[in-house]
């Protein structure tokens, strides 16, 4: 019986911290991320070379935290708070890899060497070579840049073919399906569409740096298990950006 072999060889994973949530209002539910990593260890079985980029978001956002509470915080402040809050979901997304027998890399683009790596390429690519899934943590290593733009940059480092955008939607749609009764579903769209129309897919620099360079997007919905290894053996859900 021949085995379907998987439609790419190395992907970027992007999770923001807030799927990391689930049902709760923030911090970390178990279930989600049990049931996440036996997902990724599903389609390491496939042979294939997986990288993950974490947000951050149900811990801290950052500026939009700092807005939304009224603090007299410094943007920078804010941010490098950011990435800290990435480096955490990072710590027990690891944790819950290597207890499905998945072996991890955890990369950080700051410093921290007591729990993870800093963030060099080579390195990064010789841990895909080998079979260990990495993840990505700490962003770009800068403020003002979002994960989203993080992922974008990592993916096209590391030589991926497609840049997967996990979210709590089916994909992305011509307004708010759970305000809009009539909001139609793209199944693709063009990335200059995205930035045009304003389009919740990623932050415009993101969809700009993989528009620049041919990089794939693919926004699809994480809530249904089994749904990951249905987008990389290149099943037609979700919306593709191209």
């Amino acid at each position: 019986m021949m085995v379907k072999k998987a439609a790419y060889k190395r992907i970027v994973l992007k999770l923001s911290g807030e799927a990391l949530q689930g049902v709760h209002r923030h911090g970390i539910d178990q279930h989600v991320l049990f049931s996440i990593a036996r997902q990724i260890k599903e389609i390491r079985e496939l042979n294939l070379e997986i990288a993950v980029v974490l947000g951050g978001g149900n811990i801290f956002r950052g500026q939009e935290n700092v807005e939304a509470q009224g603090l007299d915080m410094d943007r920078s402040v804010a941010d490098y708070m950011g990435m800290l809050a990435t480096v955490i979901n990072g710590m027990a997304f690891q944790d819950a890899l290597e207890k499905q027998g998945v072996p991890t890399r955890l990369i950080s683009a700051i410093e921290i060497h007591q729990v993870a790596e800093s963030y060099i390429r080579r390195r990064a690519m010789r841990h895909l070579e080998k079979g260990r899934v990495i993840i990505f943590v700490a962003g770009t290593g800068n403020p003002y840049f979002t994960t989203d733009t993080a992922a974008a940059l990592r993916a096209k480092e590391i030589g991926a073919q497609v840049l997967l955008k996990a979210t709590k939607v089916d994909g992305v749609y011509t307004a708010d399906p759970l305000k809009v009764r009539d909001a139609r579903r793209f199944s693709s769209v063009k990335y200059i569409d995205v930035v045009r129309k304003g389009l919740k897919v990623m932050d415009s620099t993101a969809v700009t740096l993989c528009m620049e360079n041919k990089l794939p997007i693919i926004i699809f919905d994480m809530t249904k298990e089994g749904n990951i290894k249905r987008v990389v053996m290149g099943e037609k859900i979700g919306t593709v950006v191209k």
